[in-house]
């Protein structure tokens, strides 16, 4: 049966997400982004060359359908080209307004809304940092979709000049997740989430989001989620309303022979079936945890799995706080289930790891929506970055660009 939701259901839910408003430091960011929208370039207008979505020259990162939808959370799209001007012309299953960030070389992020059926020019001989010396003349350009429950969809790449293909990143990670993956509540969502952080900022590192907010891990309805990670993450689309209304109950395979294998694989999942209002038994959770490993391990032998305790929020005890510990003995009894008995915190046990976020937060590393703020995301990022360099010997290969936005706060009395 495929269930379709209507379009004033689907326009109320972009209104209540387009309304969000950033907080820094308790004071509104301004969001006036540059308005990059264009006519509409024709096909025979012969100052620009017209590239389909199909082309060879474009890498798309994350999960994308073969519409070229965007799904999940901080999916991508980079090239490289030697052009003076380009521009992008977004599909008709583009969110409204969706705000993605956008990136010449190594310059900072820029951020822009678009919407379905526009073109949006995102590049001129203008652009900060075009004349700056690039190797053989020829720049890149990315973008990132930042909100997890929008998507864009990709109709064509404009170029004054042409596309030219540019090298993958030479590892690979995966992410499995909720909502504290996905980004929610922080300021710029899926590009300033620890997964974001984590992986990005590894540097050369080819990799997918797949967390959902309100999803849980078991097989169940889940916060208005009707199907649980065990089940999504086989397929190309989250859960959003938006995949709903394009697939029904029935989304596409992900195509797992057709992308590379991840080399290392996080799980961080598990806050939602904890919650006593979805019902969910720990024997439900721990089952359901060694399956999706299961699954994971069958479709890539050789990944190293990563697994995150929960640190389920903070609370008063007495005149101070605590940490919380959802799951704790039923995480580590999966755990244990791969590794004959042991954890494997340290690696060379077995190919699943075990994770132990306790300390790394504080109580005020977490917002008043009960999620992660940016400094918290970016803790628990550079947690993760130490772990996998100690156990797996992966170096950081980022050389300096920008990875999160909008995280300069400084004080600039010299005397205070």
């Amino acid at each position: 049966m495929k269930m379709k939701l209507s379009s004033a259901v689907i326009s109320a839910l972009y209104l209540s997400l387009t309304s969000a408003t950033i907080y820094q430091n308790q004071q509104i960011r301004e969001t006036n982004y540059p308005n990059t929208t264009v006519a509409s370039i024709s096909k025979h207008d012969l100052t620009w060359r017209t590239y389909a979505p199909s082309a060879h020259e474009l890498s798309y990162k994350g999960r994308w359908d073969s519409k070229y939808i965007s799904w999940w959370s901080a999916p991508g799209l980079k090239f490289g080209f030697q052009a003076d001007q380009i521009a992008i012309n977004f599909g008709r299953y583009t969110s409204p307004g969706v705000l993605i960030a956008y990136r010449l070389d190594g310059q900072d992020w820029q951020l822009t809304n678009v919407t379905a059926n526009s073109t949006n020019l995102l590049v001129t001989t203008e652009s900060e940092g075009y004349n700056l010396t690039s190797a053989g003349g020829t720049h890149t350009l990315e973008i990132r979709v930042t909100n997890w429950a929008y998507g864009v969809q990709i109709a064509g790449i404009h170029a004054v000049g042409k596309l030219v293909r540019i090298p993958g990143y030479t590892r690979t990670m995966e992410l499995i997740g909720d909502s504290l993956s996905a980004g929610q509540y922080a300021t710029l969502e899926g590009i300033s989430s620890y997964a974001w952080g984590l992986m990005y900022g590894l540097g050369n590192v080819e990799f997918s989001i797949t967390a959902y907010p309100g999803i849980c891990l078991h097989d169940s309805k889940c916060y208005g989620n009707l199907r649980g990670q065990t089940y999504q993450w086989l397929k190309v689309s989250d859960t959003s309303d938006r995949a709903i209304q394009i697939y029904g109950d029935d989304p596409p395979d992900w195509n797992f022979d057709a992308h590379s294998a991840a080399d290392i694989t996080i799980i961080n999942i598990g806050t939602n079936d904890n919650n006593t209002a979805n019902n969910i038994t720990s024997a439900e959770f721990t089952t359901s945890y060694i399956q999706l490993i299961n699954e994971i391990h069958a479709r890539w032998p050789h990944t190293q799995i990563v697994v995150l305790s929960l640190w389920s929020g903070f609370g008063r005890v007495g005149n101070t706080w605590a940490q919380g510990a959802g799951f704790l003995d039923e995480i580590q009894t999966v755990v244990r289930h791969f590794n004959g008995g042991g954890l494997n915190q340290y690696g060379r046990q077995g190919f699943v790891h075990y994770f132990n976020t306790t300390g790394i937060l504080e109580h005020n590393d977490i917002g008043p929506q009960y999620h992660p703020a940016d400094f918290g995301h970016v803790k628990l990022a550079r947690h993760l970055m130490q772990y996998l360099k100690l156990t797996f010997g992966w170096e950081l290969e980022q050389t300096g660009p920008e990875v999160q936005h909008e995280t300069l706060y400084w004080n600039d009395m010299p005397n205070y």
